[in-house]
């Protein structure tokens, strides 16, 4: 009886700590090269960058405009340090926060993210579907911190999806996380990876009104983000039964931005789960 008792145990622990990531496979048509602190910038635009010109970033039209947070966009930039921007190009490597900021911007992972190293992957976007709907997807996949380390890498990615099935402008912010084990670069306090300014998880429209901006808990808050931390983003979610997945709803120019506490059975399965996932790490990098 103990054995059954133990197996069935067992086959539980095992359900429960299947990991699946939640990145959305492709949104990587266009991929950015190695840099530190830049904004992708279409070879049109860039000015001979080999003999001193500039390269300020380009807008990338989206494709559908959103309505966000009562200001409407339909282009942006995709910036290395983990962010889009609507406004103009963002360099800052230090994160800031993002209630009080007059930045317009869109932040899964704000952070030093240096893909100088050649074993760092690269910023990618594209177009693609999720749930049905037509998306704009920007890819950070393994990519590493500053000073081009790669003794950690993170993976993340963020979706705007089109809903305008449900109202003119309507969509989706979807921030997805397969893994997170560095939490700031060496120029913001950080040693290995760790420690000092840490990243910050949110977004903004920039006005300052009240209701337009958003930080996910968590957020500058040494180790709170990484595998296995209290706010572990690869180990939780909002707003989605996939783990690693936060969705965010943009409707009518308000966002619901109420973050579920989980309950007693969630934290075991999630504390499970980051077990799982470091195993499933260390075996990965252990062959």
């Amino acid at each position: 009886m103990h054995r059954v008792l133990l197996s069935v145990f067992l086959i539980v622990i095992f359900s429960v700590c299947t990991y699946a990531s939640a990145i959305v496979p492709g949104f990587n048509t266009t991929t950015d090269g190695r840099n530190d602190d830049g904004t992708w910038t279409s070879p049109a635009g860039c000015t001979n960058p080999a003999s001193g010109g500039s390269c300020p970033g380009t807008a990338i039209p989206l494709g559908m405009t959103l309505n966000f947070l009562g200001v409407s966009f339909s282009q942006l930039y995709v910036n290395t340090n983990g962010n889009i921007t609507f406004d103009a190009p963002l360099s800052t490597f230090t994160p800031f926060g993002l209630t009080a900021t007059a930045r317009e911007i869109i932040a899964p992972f704000f952070a030093d993210v240096d893909t100088r190293n050649p074993a760092s992957g690269l910023v990618s976007y594209g177009t693609g579907s999720f749930g049905g709907h037509n998306a704009f997807g920007v890819n950070w996949l393994n990519v590493g911190y500053f000073n081009s380390h790669v003794d950690q890498t993170n993976s993340f990615q963020l979706l705007l999806v089109d809903r305008t099935d449900t109202g003119v402008g309507n969509f989706d912010m979807v921030f997805n996380y397969d893994n997170i084990s560095w939490e700031t670069g060496d120029a913001s306090g950080g040693s290995g990876g760790l420690g000092g300014n840490s990243a910050r998880v949110g977004f903004s429209n920039g006005s300052g009104a009240s209701g337009t901006s958003f930080e996910l808990p968590g957020s500058d808050v040494d180790g709170a983000f990484l595998n296995g931390g209290p706010n572990g983003l690869a180990t939780h979610s909002a707003n989605s039964n996939v783990l690693g997945q936060y969705i965010f709803e943009a409707r009518n120019g308000t966002v619901a931005t109420t973050v579920p506490e989980p309950n007693g059975a969630e934290l075991l399965g999630t504390g499970l789960l980051a077990v799982a996932f470091l195993i499933r790490k260390f075996r990965s990098n252990h062959g």
